[in-house]
């Protein structure tokens, strides 16, 4: 009985400590996209995929891709971004809404295009809801495509 009690408490201990390494990439993360992107709206509770997400370049002249999870719905996506974009200066150019979103968006010359999809949640199951997967990509005006560097060429200077 007292090997079982010190079992479940080593196996609460190592869950619960794999939870925290998750939560500070998350959080270290989130802090170096606000801070090169300060004036792009990113869902304060989305989750960042790491291994498509990139960002190049520094100071105004950032470009990229962020690839994000959230457990709100397409629709709630297209709400958050409709009214936070807007509040941050971005102009809407081009929407496309159905079961899958784009929205195009400009500022002084950098292009967003928000790529929303649906994603089915366990969450979800229970709720009847489903959440989304978000593609983000930015493009300044001065960063050239060239397929070897995936894609970018950054401006020099």
């Amino acid at each position: 009985m007292k090997f079982s009690y010190i079992s479940s408490f080593c196996l609460i201990f190592l869950i619960s400590s794999c939870s925290l390494i998750t939560d500070e990439y998350q959080v270290n993360q989130k802090k170096v996209l606000n801070y090169l992107l300060e004036d792009f709206p990113i869902p304060e509770k989305a989750e960042i995929i790491k291994a498509p997400t990139v960002l190049l370049g520094t100071g105004g002249a950032v470009s990229g891709r962020i690839t994000l999870s959230s457990n709100d719905s397409p629709a709630e996506n297209l709400i958050f971004y409709g009214e936070a974009a807007a509040s941050a200066g971005w102009n809407l150019v081009s929407t496309k809404a159905g079961e899958e979103v784009t929205l195009v968006y400009n500022k002084n010359g950098r292009v967003a295009t928000i790529y929303i999809t649906p994603k089915n949640t366990f969450r979800g199951f229970f709720q009847g809801d489903v959440g989304s997967d978000i593609d983000v990509t930015l493009m300044h005006p001065d960063v050239k495509a060239n397929s070897q560097f995936g894609g970018l060429i950054l401006p020099e200077g």
